[in-house]
């Protein structure tokens, strides 16, 4: 079975630079409709250019921790491709945090930007592919739901607490949501990936060769992989190959969490 999308409708959030932004490509190039969002409308404006009314592809700017935000992306969603099949939830941050430090937000921001976010626009988007199935009257698939994590889920670095568990929440929410949301035919999956030059750990290897090495030395595969072998694994999660598959985490780290060296870096 192929991994075709060709003619369904995706949103990708975080998809003016790095993973979501070559997830977005993929999904285009494949034959889906796409709405790319992000908070920075410039960087989409950027990597998108000018896009012509007939094509496929469209872009929105907001901050999806807000609700009203999230109610007009699925709105210009639905308005710009009448309906939505495939959600990739890739909006995401990482910040250092200091465990010990009682003053610290960073913990109760990453939860409300990488996980509340994130479920609150699941939420929407589960309400009207259910909404869809039940114009649609059949028992096919409702649609796909596709959740960006981290290995830092099942790590232990000091200085990204807060990220950590961020990331560990988002995964149990996965599994939640896909039980919850089963009976509807909807799939809920997620990536957690480490060695994945994602934006983020693209600044973070900026001018620090030694840190990139030892990354590399400590990833069995001994190299970072580009976001662009992170997409075909979200084509086959949003495709009806994985048709039978919901709640899985699955993991793309080059072998990153085969080693357990506690002073290696949890990329």
């Amino acid at each position: 079975m192929s991994f075709s999308i060709s003619g369904k409708t995706a949103i990708v959030t975080g998809a003016s630079n790095g993973i979501g932004l070559a997830i977005g490509r993929q999904f285009a190039k494949e034959g889906a409709k796409v709405m790319f969002v992000d908070q920075d409308e410039s960087a989409l404006l950027q990597e998108l250019g000018n896009v012509a009314e007939d094509s496929n592809i469209r872009h929105f700017a907001g901050d999806l921790r807000e609700r009203l935000t999230i109610a007009n992306l699925l709105s210009a969603t639905i308005d710009a491709f009448d309906r939505v099949d495939i959600l990739v939830n890739g909006a995401r941050k990482v910040v250092s945090s200091d465990p010990i430090d009682p003053d610290d937000e960073s913990v109760e921001f990453l939860l409300r930007q990488n996980l509340m976010s994130t479920l609150r626009l699941s939420q929407h988007v589960a309400k009207r592919m259910i909404r869809q199935g039940e114009e649609r009257g059949d028992q096919s698939a409702n649609g796909a739901i596709i959740n960006l994590s981290s290995i830092a889920a099942r790590r232990t670095h000091p200085d990204l607490m807060a990220y950590s568990v961020a990331s560990a929440a988002l995964d149990q929410m996965t599994r939640s949501l896909a039980v919850s949301l089963a009976p509807h035919r909807i799939r809920v999956n997620s990536i957690a990936f480490g060695s994945v030059m994602s934006a983020s750990m693209q600044a973070t290897l900026k001018d620090n060769r030694s840190l990139r090495q030892n990354i590399e030395e400590h990833t069995p595969l001994n190299r970072i992989a580009p976001p662009t072998e992170l997409t075909e694994t979200a084509q086959y999660l949003a495709s009806d190959a994985s048709g039978f598959m919901t709640g899985q985490v699955l993991t793309l780290d080059g072998g990153r969490t085969l080693l357990d060296p506690v002073t290696a870096p949890v990329h």
